[in-house]
């Protein structure tokens, strides 16, 4: 960030504790690869980011790229996360976004992320909705969460990669092993061109290919990353539906 100016956030309590606590140990007890995070700051307003999702780690590493390079993360997470004693709290001061997944308001997620990029904030999305379970960790195929809200706000979707957080904790696994230090890789990537999308109806073939190039744009980060050529096809996973919804 040499050489510029900070902008001003305006901040609820919940975030600056977070910030206080979990920054310094992330710097202290992590090292760290990061590259194109100058397209993280093309310009002043709002950003969608769609990130690849390989750990419960993950999310405070691609939050520690981000608030370092001037772009405190609006989460889309979980909505029973915000029924945790206390993290809740935390959390929705935060300014977080609830998501009720698979039912239907998960609309309002939609819109709440849709308003914030337009208020000109970071708004991070996974676009494969939980955890990859690719059996080698590649990112599966996405929903169209994150391509609704860049359509909607015609505002830069930057993809973002990255790889180490599953040595800290592993997919779906109890564990947490900071020590050694983990090397956290991060690529960032252009803003994913989506502009010919704009004037086409907002329905369910737009979705779909702009949701591809996106998932397209993450995989070949995250093939650069690792050295390694990813599957011809992503997995189609998709999470069974809750009654009534």
């Amino acid at each position: 960030m040499a050489g510029r100016v900070r902008r001003r956030w305006h901040l609820g309590w919940g975030y600056r504790l977070a910030v206080f606590l979990l920054w310094p140990l992330l710097t202290l007890l992590t090292k760290r690869e990061w590259t194109g995070t100058g397209n993280l700051n093309t310009d002043e307003g709002g950003i969608i980011v769609a990130g690849n999702h390989i750990s419960w780690f993950d999310p405070f590493t691609i939050a520690h790229v981000l608030w370092n390079n001037d772009r405190p993360p609006r989460f889309l997470a979980k909505e029973a996360v915000f029924r945790i004693p206390v993290v809740g709290k935390v959390i929705t001061s935060a300014g977080q976004i609830p998501v009720y997944r698979e039912t239907s308001e998960a609309v309002a997620a939609v819109r709440d992320a849709i308003d914030a990029v337009q208020r000109g904030e970071c708004v991070v999305v996974y676009p494969e909705g939980t955890l990859t379970r690719d059996p080698d960790l590649w990112p599966m195929v996405g929903k169209t969460g994150a391509a609704r809200i860049a359509l909607a706000t015609r505002r830069p979707l930057i993809p973002v990669a990255q790889w180490g957080a599953q040595d800290v904790i592993g997919p779906y696994r109890k564990e947490f092993r900071i020590l050694p230090r983990k090397t956290i890789r991060v690529a960032v990537g252009h803003p994913v061109d989506l502009s010919d999308l704009y004037g086409r109806p907002l329905d369910s073939d737009t979705l779909r290919e702009a949701t591809a190039r996106i998932m397209a744009a993450i995989t070949s980060l995250l093939a650069g990353i690792r050295d390694r050529v990813p599957p011809s096809e992503p997995m189609l996973f998709r999470l069974p539906r809750k009654e009534g919804t």
